[in-house]
């Protein structure tokens, strides 16, 4: 089942979408939208972007201590792109995936 996109608005009257597992769980919020007609492109982006894009872990390295004190002239994090292929790889599996090919019976 796939999540749902909710479009709503908010405290100070911008339209916003989120972006809801289908436990209902909310797993992301948008930038405020002046009208709807710029938040439906916005969901529109999403779904183009998402689909495929990289991600870049801006996370301290596993193997380092985070400095007390950060400097300024030294970065805090490392940036590195991260290959849908790796992310599946490290993935747990979902839950009651199903056995076998969906498309089996199919001709």
């Amino acid at each position: 089942m796939a999540g749902i996109f909710e479009l709503f608005l908010d405290a100070e009257s911008h339209f916003r979408f989120r972006i809801k597992a289908p436990d209902g769980t909310v797993m992301a919020v948008s930038k405020a939208f002046a009208d709807k007609t710029s938040v439906v492109a916005g969901i529109a982006a999403v779904r183009e972007y998402a689909g495929m894009g990289l991600v870049a872990d801006l996370t301290p390295s596993a193997s380092r201590t985070p400095p007390a004190i950060h400097s300024s002239s030294a970065p805090a994090h490392e940036v590195r792109s991260i290959s849908a292929a790796e992310i599946h790889a490290h993935s747990r599996p979902a839950r009651g995936a199903p056995n076998g090919s969906r498309w089996a019976d199919t001709a």
